[in-house]
């Protein structure tokens, strides 16, 4: 426990935690701001008639009028605040509960990075970012400090080991390993300029499985030893920088940048960044008083985060078929989905059934998504209940002709269209048995 003690609660310079905390504000502010001007605003939140929100959250709709607009301007504009440090602890807190809010309002565009930020922004609520190069700081000389605990450094890189770790651990099934779905992944993008040609050759489609699951796996490893450490800092750059140009998935690939500052020797970051900034060589004290909570809350925290990811394992079926325990599991860009779908709404007192046109309902987005991934064909059953039923009268939803393509292979009959879906409950935590079984069990 000494041991651990010292570990933790070694007081060393913070100039990595300063450096992110700049990084991050930036970063959330172009995500915000970025989804005002590119229209994944309109597209996503205001064009549609609802929103598909996480199951629970019903009464999380989107605001009327231009109401995302100045939501998304106050998130991008606490992202400044955040990057400058001024009024630190209100703008970080406001942000995570306003990104929470976004994230659980809608799952048409659902990106795992998007949790990622719930999770580094909920940590960073917590964590002295605005003790130094702040407004905070400037206004408050008393608040400035040059230290940290060691805890805040080792969260963050523990954090990202879960997250790397689970994503190449995901990777190790039959569509990635075959490069199957790497061809799949790469065929969009053909028309891209110099580089849309050579996306498409075989060779190209190994290296980037292999690499991926490579990369996963050992970068985390690779920037905790020094010996390595430059050289993975090169291959990270370059690994993100592929991503963003291929996949165009915002701002992640350089927050996954933004990280690495946490692997390197305070005095780097210290004579790049901040000349001006006396470096604070490690000194170990007497732990604090509040170390017993840091070891209660990081203990459930991170159960909690070793857990989620692999909770699939114990339901029912495959979540390649099934998608129950897919979402917060770090399983990203592994697979391809696609679907057919009917829906039948009867009214059980007359016996009058209507066909429903989905264009009435849906945007172009979402009609992507609602054949292909159960959470979404039961809540749209719900609405239609709905939307359909009357005083006095008894109404049920069917999915008939479901079927489901996953990764280009065959459809497959996906939904059981004996069962009405606006009398089932949604089973939250293990298998809903009006998903049709799959052909391969634990995919």
């Amino acid at each position: 426990m000494k041991t651990l003690n010292r570990f933790l609660f070694t007081k060393i310079d913070n100039a990595s935690l300063i450096l992110f905390r700049i990084f991050f504000g930036i970063l959330i502010s172009f995500e915000c701001y970025g989804a005002i001007f590119t229209g994944w605003i309109e597209r996503t939140l205001i064009e549609p008639k609802f929103t598909f929100n996480f199951i629970g959250f019903d009464w999380l709709q989107p605001l009327p009028g231009y109401g995302m607009y100045i939501y998304f301007f106050v998130m991008g504009s606490l992202g400044i605040c955040i990057a400058l440090g001024y009024k630190y602890r209100f703008s970080i807190v406001s942000f995570t509960i306003l990104w929470t809010g976004v994230y659980l309002m809608q799952k048409s565009s659902y990106n795992n990075h998007y949790y990622l930020l719930i999770l580094i922004s909920a940590m960073m609520s917590f964590l002295p970012a605005h003790v130094n190069y702040s407004l905070d700081a400037k206004r408050n000389p008393a608040l400035k400090r040059n230290f940290m605990f060691g805890y805040v450094k080792w969260a963050i890189i523990l954090q990202l080991f879960i997250v790397y770790t689970y994503a190449s651990i995901a990777k190790l099934y039959g569509d990635w390993i075959d490069f199957s779905f790497i061809k799949i992944l790469m065929a969009d993008k053909a028309n891209y300029y110099f580089i849309g040609e050579l996306l498409q050759h075989p060779w190209v489609h190994k290296i980037i499985s292999v690499f991926g699951i490579l990369f996963d796996l050992l970068i985390i490893p690779a920037l905790l030893w020094k010996p390595t450490r430059k050289i993975a800092f090169f291959i990270s750059i370059f690994f993100h920088l592929f991503n963003a140009v291929v996949f165009q998935i915002g701002i992640f690939p350089f927050l996954s940048l933004a990280f690495t500052v946490f692997f390197f020797a305070p005095e780097v970051i210290n004579s790049i960044f901040f000349k001006k900034k006396v470096s604070y060589d490690e000194i170990q004290t007497t732990p604090p008083s509040f170390k017993n909570f840091i070891y209660v809350l990081g203990s459930i925290y991170f159960i909690i985060q070793l857990l989620l990811p692999i909770r699939h394992h114990i339901i029912k079926d495959g979540v390649l078929w099934t998608e129950e325990g897919h979402r917060m599991s770090w399983r990203m860009m592994l697979r391809s989905r696609t679907g057919r779908i009917t829906f039948k709404v009867l009214n059980t007192d007359t016996q009058h059934s209507t066909l429903i046109n989905l264009d009435d309902y849906l945007s172009k987005k979402q009609r992507r998504r609602i054949a292909a991934y159960p959470d979404f064909i039961w809540q749209f059953a719900q609405r239609l209940k709905q939307e359909h039923i009357k005083e006095g009268s008894n109404v049920s939803v069917y999915a008939l002709h479901s079927k489901v393509s996953i990764n280009g292979k065959p459809f497959r009959a996906f939904i059981d269209p004996k069962v009405d879906l606006a009398a089932v409950e949604w089973n939250y935590f293990w298998h809903n048995e009006w998903i049709l079984p799959s052909e391969n069990r634990k995919e």
